[in-house]
């Protein structure tokens, strides 16, 4: 199978289900930022310090790929076959929060990202997210989209933050808070 097709040289593409839309629908917006959110989290699990939780990172990446096809799917055409999200995918990203929040101190202020590359790019990644929700509601006010999808994105986004917060303990970077005004 070559890797190009020229179906798409005109500006539409194909949803699963054979529905065709232009590349510029918010549904092909929301799982390109989708799949821009994967290749983000691949490099973060790339990283040498997340090693010990490249497991978890490549998780949450299937993941990912199952929502990228939820919302690849054409709402109307339900004959495609494709892998669920599970509320047991959301309590699994709850369960991991709470475990990194439990050694980290009390979040009393905003905090600034930075401090170390690593630490950036978590939060990087978290801004992606968010934009990707941001996508998926959008999508969700003119189509269907199924109810757990913003739910696990928006658990992701918080997963990423104490991620960060989680990576700058462990390089022993000191958190800048925000102080307005100073």
């Amino acid at each position: 199978m070559k890797i190009y097709t020229k179906t798409g040289d005109k500006g539409e593409t194909s949803l699963l289900g054979g529905t065709r839309v232009t590349k510029s629908h918010l549904r092909i917006d929301a799982y390109g930022t989708i799949d821009e959110l994967n290749a983000h989290l691949g490099f973060l699990r790339d990283q040498e310090m997340n090693q010990k939780r490249a497991e978890k990172l490549t998780r949450i990446q299937d993941r990912l790929f199952v929502v990228g096809a939820m919302l690849a799917s054409d709402p109307e055409k339900k004959a495609v076959n494709i892998p669920e999200l599970t509320k047991e995918d959301v309590l699994f990203l709850e369960a991991e929060i709470d475990l990194m929040e439990s050694g980290l101190p009390p979040l009393k202020n905003f905090i600034l990202p930075g401090g170390h590359p690593v630490v950036s790019y978590a939060h990087i990644t978290r801004t992606v997210c968010r934009r990707a929700e941001r996508a998926i509601i959008m999508l969700g006010e003119s189509s269907t989209v199924e109810e757990l999808i913003p739910e696990y994105i928006n658990r992701l986004s918080d997963y990423l933050f104490v991620l960060g917060r989680q990576l700058a303990l462990e390089l022993q970077i000191q958190e800048i808070t925000w102080r307005p005004g100073k």
